[in-house]
């Protein structure tokens, strides 16, 4: 309860002097090569596509979106462990004027609670991590782009090296970032809870039911 109020008290009333960004990885992005080229749609025909692809390897995207303005700052990496989300960290300091305080949103995962996260942190007073409740990430807005990433420049794609798919997701982010749009949250942590409480009850009836 903690956890949400204060994550969308940062979404609905923001701190002044301060920006808040929402981080997390979109791991294991495939490298895919259709065996044969999409078919686009046509009148009374869906768009089509083979299920026959060749794997060319993964890669890893961190990205931190900015709630107020929208942006977002994204890098590929090889793998998503906790020193390459130190290494992430980094481009974001680099980012931020040193002037403003960094609120971030983020997920349990281990590798956001490692050691050497935690001494960067100690490194870094300014930056605050916001944890998401557990198996609640939808609660953090830079999924939402993830989901518009897969969409637009990925479930359709055909690539047929890393080396190419990173390129695409570049091309992806450099488009977003010339004409930004933040997402608006519009739940309050109240109606969230009231949600959930409801959902819980109707499963616990459900459950009682013989």
């Amino acid at each position: 309860v903690e956890k949400v109020r204060d994550i969308v008290g940062l979404y609905m009333s923001p701190p002044d002097s301060a920006v808040v960004l929402c981080i997390d990885e979109k791991s294991q992005i495939q490298a895919l090569e259709r065996a044969q080229p999409i078919l686009p749609m046509d009148i009374g025909r869906p768009e089509r596509r083979t299920p026959d692809y060749i794997r060319h390897g993964t890669t890893d995207l961190f990205a931190a979106l900015d709630v107020a303005t929208g942006k977002v700052i994204g890098k590929c990496y090889q793998q998503h462990r906790a020193k390459d989300l130190r290494a992430f960290l980094r481009e974001v300091e680099k980012s931020v004027p040193a002037e403003i305080e960094v609120h971030v949103v983020i997920d349990n995962l281990s590798a956001h609670k490692a050691p050497t996260i935690k001494r960067w942190l100690a490194q870094n007073p300014r930056f605050h991590f916001h944890f998401t409740p557990t198996h609640a990430s939808w609660l953090n807005l830079v999924e939402r782009f993830f989901g518009l990433l897969t969409e637009h420049a990925l479930r359709r794609g055909s690539h047929t090296s890393t080396v190419q798919l990173r390129a695409a997701i570049t091309e992806y982010l450099d488009a977003h970032n010339a004409d930004p749009k933040p997402f608006k949250w519009t739940k309050n942590a109240d109606e969230i809870l009231e949600s959930i409480a409801r959902f819980a009850q109707r499963t616990l009836v459900a459950h009682r039911e013989p």
